[in-house]
């Protein structure tokens, strides 16, 4: 659960910190990003933890590696999201 409760505060960061970097205009696009962070982050976190050998999120360990994967996770889903939200050129 600790990791869990990590995960959700990391990518909500990570996603608010990534809307200001790109400076987002609109709250949608802060609302996105915050959310893509956090669901990046759970997935992230709960795919790699295991892989790499640490505590996943119903346990009650924090480690500095489900932490790194959490922002692993949350980078590829950022990252998937502005590509996907970019606008074709004409």
């Amino acid at each position: 659960m600790t990791n869990l409760i990590v995960w959700l505060v990391v990518g909500s960061a990570a996603g608010w910190l990534i809307s200001m970097a790109l400076r987002s205009e609109t709250p949608s696009a802060v609302v996105l990003n915050v959310l893509a962070g956090t669901v990046g982050a759970v997935l992230g976190g709960s795919a790699l933890s295991p892989l790499v050998g640490t505590a996943s999120g119903n346990q009650n360990e924090f480690s500095v590696s489900a932490l790194l994967s959490a922002l692993v996770g949350t980078a590829i889903v950022l990252a998937a999201v502005q590509y996907f939200r970019r606008k074709p050129a004409r």
